[in-house]
This record gives structure tokens, C-alpha cells and sequence, in this order.
């Protein structure tokens, strides 16, 4: 993972960073990066996640999955952090598998409902993830998945991998029915948890090089230093941050490859629930070139300057040739390739933003590939711990999540939960037709 931020300094945007200022914040990056070095050394919750590419172990995930490594299609059933890094894996190598994988990230019951109706499940893998094992959202699809499978004669039981912590329901229930099933790594928050089995067992299924994933995140993380100029993850963390500190903040995730769509929102819950503390943190926003150059480059360049883009693009792509055309406005095309139009794009939009003075950062990849996956997915993790350092927030916690939970549970009979008793209080202004 390379990081230009040159198009966020001063000289070429508004709100930009100035050089003196970078070199003044590199300062507070080495005490930062003290802090996370003794955090990952001690095995401190949250800087644990920054030890996974040397604690995971590949063999163990493969030898799990063996029971159903020749699936047809993968159910990965789970919410947030325990479905966003394997869903981000693999959409982003989807074209390198035979198996097709499925995310029930959402209970909307129609969706749910027409996944399950399709897909042939004497030949899926169902693979359940969530570290309590209580969470409401999981749970219910994991037994609407159950009776899907009952109701079509597949014994569910020979076609489950379990991912889950030391107890809890999940667990119970894996030791009940003697399902294959592996732990939710201690000290390691869902949203960092992707190059863990939360993330890799999907992967696994799939039949994705789990040690090249590995081997990208390695090499990332031996470039954690303690100066944003010698680190590609610390300089984009310390961009963001000093952006936002000059009123950039929102922050538009733009990849300009169809493959890592659902890294944007990957990107957007890694963010958003780190940072997102006491009145502090950037607004994730999500996008896709060269898709969104047509649906929202209009407001990144001409509407408030509240915004950084953020571009992620390989350098190396499959390519087609544009067929020839007879119509002469066209003609041009005829001469290119998709890939060559896809990079006049993407430079063009990038030098559209400068040019009106808009700050935005290039992310490169040489390609979307296992090892370079590895590699960005690892990269943002160390910049966004590094921006919750910078900002003074605990990166690891999420309390406004939890208050959330507590009322959905309140509100099904799940328990008494002062928070349920706030909906009914909500306050209505109604026009109805």
C-alpha cells in the first residue's frame, strides 16, 4: 500500500495541510507510536488486533473448514465487524472462486427469504460469527438459516462452522452438536478482527491464499515507524487528522475497482465507530468510481469544502479492448482498452478536485490480490488506531452501539432496559397524506 498525500497539502487545497504543520504533527505521530508499540507488546485490548498477521494460524482455518471446503456457495451469517472483513475478502477475490459467498449482514426478511430460496443448500456452508454469541440480529437469521435447511431434509449440523467466544450461546451450542468451530480472538474488537478467523474462514471456504493475506499484512506492519514520512498507514491516519482539524470532515472511501466496493464499508464502520467519540471523528462516506464521478463528484467539487477523498486504486488490472464504432465522436474509443479508460478517469477526477482546490489522498495497490488485500486491510486498521491517538479517543470502545442494542433487546422482551422505555417518549411532528 502506497499513500500520496500531496494533493492534501496547502499549496494545492483548502483545507489543506501545510508541510510545516505535517513536520510539526510527526511529532505527536512518534509519541503516538510509542503508545501503540507498548499496547501491541503488552497485548492490550484493541492494539492486540496489530499482532494478527504473526498470531493467526492458517493451518488451523483450513483444517476447520475441511468438512464443507467443497461448498457451492458460503452463508456467512453475522453483523458489522463479524461479516464486513470476510464480505470485503472475498467480493474483493470473487473472480478467483468457484464458491459463491453470501453475507446475511441484514434481517430484512425478503432479502433474507430470496437468498435462502436460491441458493442450493445441500451444497452450502453456513458460517456463523459473533464473539458473544447473543448478538439479536445473527442469531435470528442463524435460526432462520436452521429452518431452511431442516425444512429442505440438509442436516445443518454437517454443513456449520462456528466462530465465536470462549462461551457464550454459540459456544453451547457448537459443543452441544460438535461443530467444527474456532475462537474470536482476546483483545481484538470485530471491526479490526479480518485477518482473524472472523475474516478468513470465509476466505478459507472460498479457497483463498490465507497465508498471502498474511504475508500483506505482515509487510505493512513492518513499516509502522515512528514518523509519517517513512509510514504509508500513519501518513494517511495523520491526513485524515489534521484534515478534519481543518474542517475536511467527511471522508469519501472512492476505490476505483468493482472488487473492493464492500471495502468501502468496511472502511466506513472501521472509522466511523472508532473515531466517532465525544463530539470528535470524520464521517465515513462511501462511493465507487468511476460509478459515483456521475452521482456525487458534482458535490465533492463544487459543494462545501467539509470533504477529503480518498482514491484506492491498483496500478495492475485485467483489461478488454473497446470494440470499434463506426460513429465518429466515438472513434477514439476504438484506439483504448476499458483499463485505459478506466485510469484517464480516475486521473482525470483526481486532477478535477485539485484543480478546484479540494484536498483528496491516492491509495495504490499494485493489484487486488491476497497479499496486497492484506496489506491495505492491515494499513487502515494502524492509521485509524493512530488517528484515535491523535484525536485522544478510545478506538476499541462503542458505547452508542451498545445503548442501541440494549433498546431492541428492551423492546422484543429481551430483558428490562431503561433505553427501550426512550422510544416510546420519541417525539412526532406527523404530515400525513
Amino acid at each position: 500500500m502506497d499513500v500520496d498525500i500531496g494533493n492534501a497539502l496547502a499549496s494545492v487545497a483548502s483545507p489543506g495541510v501545510s508541510r510545516e504543520s505535517l513536520e510539526r504533527l510527526d511529532e505527536q505521530v512518534a509519541d503516538a507510536h510509542e503508545r501503540i508499540e507498548d499496547g501491541m507488546a503488552d497485548g492490550e485490548h484493541g492494539y492486540e488486533a496489530l499482532n494478527l498477521p504473526r498470531r493467526t494460524d492458517p493451518d488451523e482455518i483450513r483444517r476447520t473448514v475441511e468438512p464443507v471446503a467443497d461448498a457451492e456457495a458460503l452463508l456467512t451469517v453475522g453483523i458489522g465487524g463479524s461479516a464486513l472483513g470476510a464480505a470485503t475478502i472475498t467480493n474483493a477475490l470473487a473472480d478467483d472462486s468457484e464458491t459463491e459467498a453470501v453475507s446475511l449482514d441484514n434481517i430484512d426478511p425478503e432479502w433474507v427469504s430470496n437468498h435462502l430460496d436460491r441458493l442450493p443448500l445441500e451444497d452450502t456452508a453456513i458460517n456463523v460469527v459473533s464473539r458473544s454469541g447473543t448478538t439479536a440480529e445473527t442469531l435470528a437469521n442463524f435460526l432462520t438459516v436452521r429452518e431452511a435447511f431442516e425444512d429442505a431434509g440438509v442436516d445443518w449440523t454437517e454443513r456449520t462452522i462456528v466462530t465465536t467466544g470462549e462461551s457464550g450461546p454459540l459456544r453451547d451450542l457448537s459443543d452441544r452438536h460438535d461443530l467444527p468451530s474456532l475462537k474470536v480472538p482476546n483483545g481484538v474488537p470485530g471491526r479490526f478482527s479480518a485477518l482473524s478467523a472472523v475474516g478468513m474462514v470465509a476466505a478459507a471456504v472460498c479457497g483463498h491464499d490465507l497465508e498471502a493475506l498474511l504475508e500483506g499484512a505482515a509487510a505493512e506492519a513492518e513499516t509502522l515507524s515512528g514518523s509519517l514520512f517513512d509510514c504509508p498507514a500513519y501518513a494517511y491516519g495523520a491526513t485524515s487528522y489534521a484534515l478534519d482539524a481543518r474542517g475536511a470532515g467527511m471522508n469519501a472511501m472512492v476505490p476505483y475497482a468493482e472488487s473492493l466496493e464492500t471495502y468501502s464499508e468496511w472502511f466506513a464502520q472501521l472509522w466511523a465507530e472508532s473515531l466517532g467519540k465525544d463530539d470528535l471523528g470524520q464521517t465515513p462516506l462511501r462511493a465507487l468510481g468511476v460509478t459515483d464521478q456521475h452521482s456525487q463528484l458534482q458535490l465533492y467539487r463544487a459543494g462545501p469544502r467539509d470533504k477529503v477523498v480518498t482514491f484506492v486504486t491498483p496500478r495492475e488490472t485485467d483489461d478488454r479492448a473497446i470494440p470499434d464504432t463506426e460513429v465518429d465522436d466515438l472513434a477514439y474509443l476504438g484506439d483504448a482498452t476499458l483499463g485505459e479508460l478506466l485510469d484517464a478517469e480516475f486521473e482525470a477526477t483526481e486532477a478535477s478536485l485539485a484543480a478546484a482546490g479540494r484536498p483528496n489522498v491516492r491509495i495504490e495497490l499494485e493489484r487486488v490480490d491476497e497479499y496486497e488485500l492484506g496489506g491495505l486491510l492491515y494499513g487502515m486498521e494502524a492509521a485509524c488506531v493512530l488517528a484515535g491517538e491523535l484525536y485522544g479517543v478510545n478506538t476499541f470502545e462503542q458505547p452508542a452501539v451498545e445503548w442501541a442494542k440494549k433498546a431492541t433487546r428492551g423492546l422484543l422482551g429481551g430483558g428490562e432496559f431503561e433505553e427501550a422505555d426512550a422510544v416510546a417518549e420519541k417525539t412526532e411532528l406527523r404530515v400525513e397524506r
